[in-house]
């Protein structure tokens, strides 16, 4: 069992060209560490008003910059292609990876389940088995699974203090922020939004509902909606071109903006 503390605010705004909505939220282990309830009212309009006026996109293949809370879902994909449920059941595209490569050799992503008052800190899983300090990936290649009691016997292996799930997982970052990240992609889609659960964790085929904003000339220009960015998650594993430094720390997965290579945008 944990503690935790959220506020959150979810707007409508409408103009005309439609209606639009969105929302922010924060998220803490102790209630002393809330920001300003006002700050997260505020974000949530910026955010909503941004989106009007939302276009559709032809298709195209281009660079693609995920915000962190849609970077940490991209995350949690892999988290969940190297959990001990779906690699004992073989219905994982991770299969038999560790020591292998699976991002780029400037990943890190670390497990720290000690914080003090990190989102996910535990000094136990929910089977009693001690949490530690452990690499998840070392300079792109897969360290370790995510084992409980059962799934590491299953395995043949031992437990990783993994039953119940992870406990602030940490992706190494870069120096760039978001307007850098920006600058660096030049044109293509920020996503801010996801839908739909189009992910096959046995073929690691990706293919989800989107939203954010199309980007010209290292500038947001105009938001988009009703698209579908397609791709495979081995490939947009090992494409993953950059790590911005604006990470989220509201989740136990912790990770900043991450740019892709390049992804299929259906469009109207």
């Amino acid at each position: 069992r944990d503690t935790r503390h959220m506020i959150s605010a979810a707007l409508l705004a409408e103009d005309a060209s439609g209606m639009q909505r969105d929302y922010w939220y924060e998220s803490v282990r102790c209630a002393d560490d809330f920001p300003d309830v006002e700050s997260i009212g505020r974000k949530a309009a910026e955010r909503t008003v941004a989106r009007l006026g939302a276009r559709k996109l032809d298709t195209r293949q281009c660079p693609v910059l995920f915000t962190p809370p849609v970077a940490r879902s991209l995350i949690g994909n892999f988290l969940s292609a190297i959990s001990g449920g779906a690699l004992y059941r073989r219905a994982s595209f991770l299969v038999d990876h560790i020591g292998k490569p699976v991002f780029p050799e400037f990943v890190q992503i670390v497990e720290r389940p000690h914080i003090r008052r990190g989102p996910g800190s535990a000094a136990f899983d929910i089977e009693g088995v001690a949490t530690r300090d452990s690499d998840v990936v070392s300079n792109g290649r897969l360290a370790r699974y995510l084992l409980g009691s059962y799934s590491a016997r299953k395995l043949g292996m031992r437990s990783t203090g993994n039953a119940g799930g992870v406990h602030n997982i940490i992706v190494s970052n870069g120096d760039e922020d978001f307007a850098a990240l920006l600058r660096r992609m030049g044109s293509g889609l920020v996503v801010t939004e996801l839908m739909g659960q189009g992910v096959s964790l046995v073929t690691g085929d990706y293919s989800r509902g989107a939203s954010g904003f199309w980007v010209e000339n290292g500038e947001i220009a105009y938001p988009v909606e009703e698209i579908t960015i397609a791709s495979n998650l081995r490939e947009m594993l090992a494409n993953i071109v950059a790590v911005g430094s604006d990470v989220d720390r509201r989740s136990h997965v912790m990770t900043g903006s991450i740019l892709l290579d390049r992804l299929t945008v259906a469009g109207a």
